[in-house]
């Protein structure tokens, strides 16, 4: 069997502190002597950006199923891009969101949870997914002013459910994000340590 890296991914609603978490958790475990890389989706290739510029920055979402296309699309080439070369060279690889982002925001816009699996059955499993389990209350205070209309109260609770039921399934680790940053922070470096040393 060759030998390669790890691959972790961070997941929550927006405003959770995914991205905080996710950079901490780079340092955290290069500190510790890993070769740890960061990574985000929408990834920073051609079709994340056009992601970010036409479809998140908008006040109105377009076609839902466009929409979980284009992710599709964008997480099989930053897979082939940045984690599977980063995975080969025995790197841990931190992704702040992932496969399970699309199901809970996808899902939550209304499309079959089983087509967006379908759609997404070439993305890579990763080895350990985090979910940062933050109320939709405190999500939305967070991010005050919302850039798209993902980001309401409303959306965000739908969401919220979809995660829960994805925990359900056994595909999420839940750490606690309703508190201090410091103690989020703590606990999802036990985690990835725990995972590391199986």
């Amino acid at each position: 069997m060759d030998k390669r890296g790890i691959f972790i991914c961070i997941e929550g609603l927006d405003g959770s502190g995914k991205t905080t978490h996710s950079r901490c958790l780079v340092e955290n475990l290069k500190c510790r002597d890993f070769d740890a890389v960061y990574t985000s989706e929408p990834s920073s290739g051609p079709i994340g950006d056009f992601i970010r510029c036409y479809v998140l920055e908008r006040k109105k979402r377009v076609l839902g199923v466009v929409e979980a296309l284009l992710f599709a699309v964008d997480r099989v080439d930053h897979v082939e891009r940045e984690v599977r070369p980063a995975l080969h060279r025995e790197q841990i690889v931190i992704c702040d969101r992932y496969l399970y982002s699309s199901l809970a925001y996808q899902g939550a816009a209304g499309l079959d949870l089983d087509w967006i699996r379908e759609i997404n059955r070439y993305a890579l499993t990763p080895d350990l997914a985090i979910y940062l389990d933050v109320s939709p209350e405190m999500v939305v205070k967070r991010i005050k002013r919302p850039k798209s209309v993902m980001e309401t109260l409303k959306t965000q609770r739908k969401v919220q459910e979809i995660y829960q039921k994805l925990m359900g399934e056994g595909l999420l680790m839940r750490v606690d994000g309703d508190r201090p940053k410091e103690e989020v922070s703590k606990d999802i470096l036990a985690v990835a340590l725990e995972f590391l040393e199986i």
